[in-house]
């Protein structure tokens, strides 16, 4: 057995080589381990790093960007918001609770590196169908009980976030994780460590053994030996967290906190390396002072370990003893376990005597890796499916659409979370696209994430521009404005020409409505190797988009429910796209087709008529028209308000030619929204004036959804019956509801 196979390292022979050539010599074990870590897909981004230089990362309000633990925006008032997105698939694969628990976790703390306190949570969560997979449904219980239990003890809410069911992530489910946070311009603190002298102290949970090779487990397929490495998998402690989080924020507020970072993936070796880079600096660390869990650990174990509950603080010379005793007021353990230098080496010591001694700039930059991209063949060939025309009724349709566990109620998931603590949502999960987060009396945050796996596997161009676009329509529908958005790139292993050109067509989609619209993306993640154990095949592209917006007056929140004889107006054309929708799905089981393509223009068009709409006063409430379709959209505002509804989809702007296309086509730049019959005629001149199509379809009113093409009724079903059958197609699959 090879050293690299004995220390578990995933180094290939070239990147061996690199390190000898830049070195000038060989690495010794502990050195590799180290290297390992920092230069593994997860920290290095060596396959991703030169497309994601595409994406614009500069805005007025923007005061950090990538590169930082959370994006920095400026709110106005001295106010910060920092917002990050981070997953845990592999962990999650292996130990659902555990694994979830420890992505909330992570991402707290990210949040609070920033010296900012975190307000909220939302999750994307990814499975196999259920309904066909006692492992899905396995995984799906324990990943929500996981989430729900470390943020609930935390006391940070979890506001939102989207859940879909698809086979491809039968054995490799995905779990993601966004936090906000807000805080006060002139405490910001950040991860580096450029003073000579001053302490590098770790504070929280001890080290352990768990969590060992985290992020090289993240950067490989969860083949063998490696789909049941627990030891990769952390151990949450989420009342440990609460401390740290009061801690840090009294500790930020002294002003003797120089940098901080929390210590995540890569632990000690690769945080600290991160900060004495940032700042041009060295350090010098003793092992023996670490706090451990586990007796006889190894350098290389101390070194790499991803114990939960830990972060790093570099300490101004002299002011250790006046952070230390924040520290113990909260009954937190911390070790001074380094200097820093001005020898731009990461000198590593057990008992005084040095066992590692590298360049900084080794350690913490990875050679590239060079990718090739070919267009997957299946992608021309999928193209060419028809959707067929239904031949069931449009009231068994509907039924069945409502059914779907991707367009089905969440309440069952977000029923187990505590959305309410800290008395901040304004808008509830469930009652709009995007949730709503007060501020001040006057000034609110808007969030929410996105994605859309069956989309971006067809057209992974226009399925990702696309999710940017929904995530940013679901903002303007509760009265903000997007001014940042984060992403995160989830794909199969880099090294299939096939899978990375999809990556690459993702990217360039992010890029190009970016900078399109003005809107920066201020961090975000890259998740590579997410694939089957058994057959290899890779899950389908899913790239998220989780999107900022501000809203200024309290007046412009809006939410998803209509009053009693609000007329209905759609904005924004339909078009003949039944490609990869759920309505193909669903009902006829196929994938393929034409998907929908994203008109910016079109696009922009109807989010300027919405917003402006909304700011004078015309606009009562709106939905996002997207997954689903119209039907679909126009559903769950009956369904949320108890009103029925009176439809006529022949009025719809629409250049499509079949009835059903009008009603399930996922086609974008579309919303579905609601005002008084005195003011339908002047939404329609405002979309007019921004060259929006617009035009009134149908009214709420009584308790019956009623469907009408030209002058035939095709649908008429009762709310309540509707209802029930929508907020319990997730529990019946769980066993909690008949």
């Amino acid at each position: 057995m090879s050293q690299l196979e004995m220390l578990g390292l995933s180094l290939t022979e070239s990147e061996r080589a690199a390190i000898r050539r830049r070195l000038g010599r060989e690495a010794n074990a502990l050195e590799l381990s180290m290297i390992d870590v920092e230069w593994s897909e997860h920290c290095s981004y060596k396959s991703s790093k030169h497309l994601l230089k595409l994406l614009p990362t500069k805005g007025e309000r923007v005061l950090l960007g990538p590169g930082y633990d959370a994006g920095v925006l400026d709110i106005g008032d001295g106010d910060i918001v920092t917002l990050h997105i981070e997953s845990h698939n592999h962990p999650s694969a292996i130990d659902p609770y555990g694994g979830a628990a420890t992505g909330v976790g992570g991402i707290l703390r990210d949040i609070l590196s920033l010296g900012t306190r975190p307000i909220a949570l939302l999750d994307s969560l990814r499975f196999g169908r259920m309904d066909r997979s006692p492992n899905s449904k396995w995984l799906f219980q324990h990943v929500i009980r996981g989430i729900a239990d470390y943020g609930n003890c935390t006391g940070v809410p979890t506001v939102g976030g989207e859940v879909d069911f698809d086979s491809s992530f039968e054995r490799n489910c995905l779990v993601d994780v966004v936090c906000l946070g807000i805080g006060k311009k002139e405490d910001i603190v950040l991860a580096v460590a450029k003073n000579p002298g001053d302490s590098v102290v770790l504070v929280g949970g001890s080290t352990g053994r768990d969590g060992i090779h985290g992020t090289t487990f993240a950067s490989r397929d969860l083949s063998g030996k490696d789909s049941e490495d627990r030891s990769a998998v952390q151990i949450p402690d989420p009342f440990t967290k609460k401390q740290i989080i009061e801690a840090t924020i009294e500790a930020v507020k002294t002003g003797y906190v120089a940098g901080l970072k929390d210590l995540g993936a890569g632990g000690i070796a690769c945080g600290v390396s991160e900060m004495a880079y940032a700042g041009n600096t060295g350090v010098d660390i003793e092992l023996s002072n670490v706090h451990l869990r586990e007796t006889n650990m190894q350098s290389h174990e101390i070194m790499i370990s991803e114990s939960q509950e830990r972060m790093v603080f570099v300490i101004k010379k002299g002011r250790e003893e006046a952070i230390g005793k924040i520290f113990k007021k909260y009954g937190l353990l911390y070790s001074i376990i380094g200097k820093v230098t001005d020898t731009k080496r990461m000198i590593v010591r057990q008992n005084g005597k040095v066992v590692a001694d590298l360049p900084v700039e080794v350690l913490v930059r990875a050679e590239p890796a060079p990718r090739d991209v070919k267009k997957p063949k299946y992608i021309d060939e999928l193209g060419k499916v028809e959707t067929p025309e239904p031949k069931e009724s449009l009231d068994l349709i509907m039924m069945k659409m409502l059914s779907s566990p991707n367009l089905a109620s969440k309440r069952w998931v977000y029923q187990q979370y505590d959305h309410e603590v800290g008395a901040r949502t304004a808008v509830k999960p469930g009652h709009a696209g995007a949730s709503v987060l007060r501020i001040t009396d006057e000034k609110f945050l808007a969030t929410k994430v996105d994605g859309n796996p069956k989309h971006c596997y067809l057209d992974p161009y226009n399925g990702t521009a696309g999710i940017l676009a929904e995530a940013c329509r679901n903002i303007i529908a509760v009265g903000a404005e997007p001014i940042a958005m984060v992403d995160h790139l989830q794909f199969g292993n880099p090294g299939n020409p096939e899978v990375y050109w999809t990556f690459s067509e993702s990217v360039r989609g992010f890029a190009d409505y970016c900078n399109k619209f003005k809107l920066p993306c201020v961090g975000g993640k890259v998740s590579f190797y997410n694939e089957d154990v058994q057959t290899h095949a890779a899950i389908k592209p899913t790239p998220l988009a989780a999107v900022l917006g501000l809203i200024e007056k309290a007046d412009y929140v809006r939410n998803a429910i209509p009053s009693e004889d609000n007329v209905i107006l759609q904005i924004g054309e339909t078009k003949s796209e039944l490609g990869c929708s759920e309505y193909q799905n669903q009902i006829f089981g196929t994938v393929g087709g034409r998907v929908p393509k994203l008109d910016f223009a079109a696009e922009k068009a109807s989010q300027r008529t919405v917003s402006e709409g909304i700011r004078i006063g015309l606009i009562s409430s709106v939905n996002d028209c997207s997954s689903g379709g119209l039907l679909i959209a126009v559903a769950e505002m009956c369904m949320l308000s108890g009103l029925g509804s009176t439809i006529d989809i022949a009025k719809c702007p629409s250049s499509a030619k079949r009835w059903d296309e009008i009603a399930f086509s996922e086609s974008h730049s579309r919303f579905v929204i609601t005002t008084s019959k005195a003011n339908s005629p002047r939404i329609a001149e405002l979309a007019s004036k921004n060259g929006a199509k617009c035009t009134e379809i149908g009214t709420f009113k009584g308790k019956i959804f009623d469907v009408v093409y030209a002058n035939k009724k095709l649908a008429s079903l009762s709310v309540e019956k509707m209802k029930h059958e929508w907020e319990t197609a997730i529990p019946r699959l769980m066993g909690d509801a008949k």
